[in-house]
């Protein structure tokens, strides 16, 4: 199974077996992820070459306006897709098989971690997944340490509070905190 065969199976298929073929290709991705991150994390580079670092990760160019503080880490990189002005803060942990999302704008802060799968609960297909998307909106702006969950969609303007666990949609222009995250405040526009 090729890279864009995945990518489109991945849009369709609620659960992936394990060792299948889609399976074996997420592993032949990471070997790829793990060799790109390893040359972005490895030494200093100027901002120019992050952005072409960054864009041999994903697989699209990123905007001028893209900004990287490394470490960075993905276990995939082939399904991330990125707005103008995103800026991603060092030591974030992006598992985006599933596919991530970010819109214009959005910062990201340290050590973030964005998880698309969920493993079977049943312990015999426990290798086995289950993927969702995560998708987020424009303007937002998620604090440190902050895990957001498979499927979540943080709407336009939103905030996710440093240390919150998103495990449900978060709507535009709220402010979300705890574990699991909860709504705690609107922002007045």
């Amino acid at each position: 199974m090729t890279t864009e065969e995945y990518l489109e199976l991945i849009k369709e298929k609620p659960y992936l077996e394990a060792d299948s073929k889609a399976h074996e290709c997420m592993h032949e991705m990471a070997e790829e992820a793990r060799r790109i991150t390893a040359e972005i994390n490895g030494e200093y580079h100027t901002l120019k070459e992050l952005r072409a670092l960054f864009s041999k990760l994903i697989g699209k160019e990123v905007d001028d306006s893209f900004r990287l503080f490394p470490p960075f880490y993905t276990d995939c990189g082939k399904n991330i897709a990125l707005g103008k002005g995103v800026f991603i803060n060092s030591g974030c942990c992006f598992q985006d098989q599933a596919g991530i999302a970010i819109g214009d704008n959005t910062l990201i802060g340290h050590q973030v971690v964005l998880a698309t799968l969920n493993h079977d609960l049943r312990p015999e297909k426990r290798a086995s997944m289950y993927p969702a998307p995560i998708v987020i909106g424009k303007n937002v702006w998620i604090g440190a340490h902050a895990t957001i969950l498979p499927g979540v969609i943080i709407g336009d303007n939103a905030v996710v509070a440093a240390g919150a666990v998103v495990t449900k949609n978060v709507p535009a222009n709220a402010v979300v905190a705890g574990v699991p995250a909860k709504i705690i405040k609107e922002i007045a526009l």
